[in-house]
């Protein structure tokens, strides 16, 4: 049997966890990436061009982003709220997970951002979740890292990393180590120039180059986890025999696992409803556009790329008032 509260003893086996490494969870989280990286490339390619806006693949773009970031912030609360009874090959999928979700967001970020600028609720909002996002991560990372520092025995929950001895170090502790460390730091990093990137009023030329170099980054970071999470799940792989998970739970369909690959549906309705003319959104402009994104937004002065928060940084602010 499973002991949930003692981590001085060993259980025997793992039970599955269908709820963050099923196989429906998994496949939500990439076909989203997928096509929210694509998606972004056309973006970002076409504006490099000058040919068209985009718009409806703006807005599909959007809702994908949307979406993934909420579910990506949803299942690492699970996996910390879980600490005493999930174990870390459960934990580190859920890692894996916002990892692609972190890919999303950013690709989303990078392709949309004079969108977010034109409306300073949806870039707080955007912001608001970044933070979240981030701070889950950095707190998920390291117990991933205390994790391999003291090689956890594989069957005991992920929060006696606090209780347990290390046990030595495991043969590829070194590269984990590494590789941990180069995730939290990418982390912060990422977040303080996104924040930046988000937040500043002009769009400098080589904002350009970093439009194309972060996608491609992203886009190796998503391959990357995704093959990871491919690897090591049972849904589709093969996990390690020291984890001796009991039963094949995680690869079994139910509604459950159905149910996150029709909500990706829902973008694509929302799409052909905005195709049909059932509902009305404005029209949005290339990224070197200077008129706004909703018309008369910005009051009688002139038009602007950033629309200022009324809170601060306007001559008209609410505070003021």
């Amino acid at each position: 049997m499973f002991d949930t509260g003692n981590c001085s003893v060993v259980p025997s086996s793992t039970p599955t966890d269908a709820g963050v490494a099923g196989a429906g969870v998994l496949l939500s989280f990439i076909i989203t990436n997928c096509l929210s990286l694509f998606l972004s490339a056309i973006i970002i390619l076409l504006g490099l061009r000058k040919s068209t806006s985009a718009p409806i693949f703006r807005k599909l773009l959007l809702s994908f982003s949307d979406q993934q970031i909420i579910t990506g912030i949803g299942i690492q609360s699970v996996g910390l709220a879980k600490m005493k009874t999930m174990v870390p090959y459960h934990f580190f999928i859920i890692w894996l997970l916002s990892l692609l979700s972190t890919a999303t967001n950013l690709s989303t970020l990078i392709a949309l951002v004079n969108d977010f600028k034109r409306d300073w609720v949806l870039r707080w909002l955007r912001q608001f979740l970044m933070f979240i996002n981030l701070v889950l991560q950095i707190v998920s990372s390291i117990f991933v890292l205390q994790s391999v520092m003291k090689n956890l025995e594989p069957r005991l929950p992920i929060g006696c990393v606090w209780e347990v001895s290390s046990r030595g170090k495991a043969s590829n502790a070194a590269l984990s180590l590494v590789g941990t460390i180069a995730v939290i730091a990418g982390n912060v990093i990422v977040f303080s120039f996104s924040t930046w990137y988000l937040h500043n009023r002009q769009n400098p030329k080589w904002l350009k180059t970093v439009q194309v170099v972060g996608l491609v980054t992203l886009i190796a970071m998503g391959i990357g986890a995704t093959v990871r999470v491919v690897l090591v799940s049972q849904a589709f792989g093969h996990p390690p025999e020291s984890v001796r998970l009991v039963g094949t739970g995680e690869k079994d369909w139910s509604f459950g696992q159905l149910l996150p690959l029709l909500l990706l549906s829902l973008p694509l309705i929302n799409t052909v409803e905005i195709i049909r003319g059932e509902t009305k959104t404005p029209p949005s402009a290339v990224d070197d556009d200077t008129t706004p994104l909703f018309d008369g937004e910005l009051g009688p002065q002139k038009p602007t790329e950033y629309q200022p928060n009324p809170m601060w940084g306007s001559r008209n602010n609410l505070v003021g008032k």
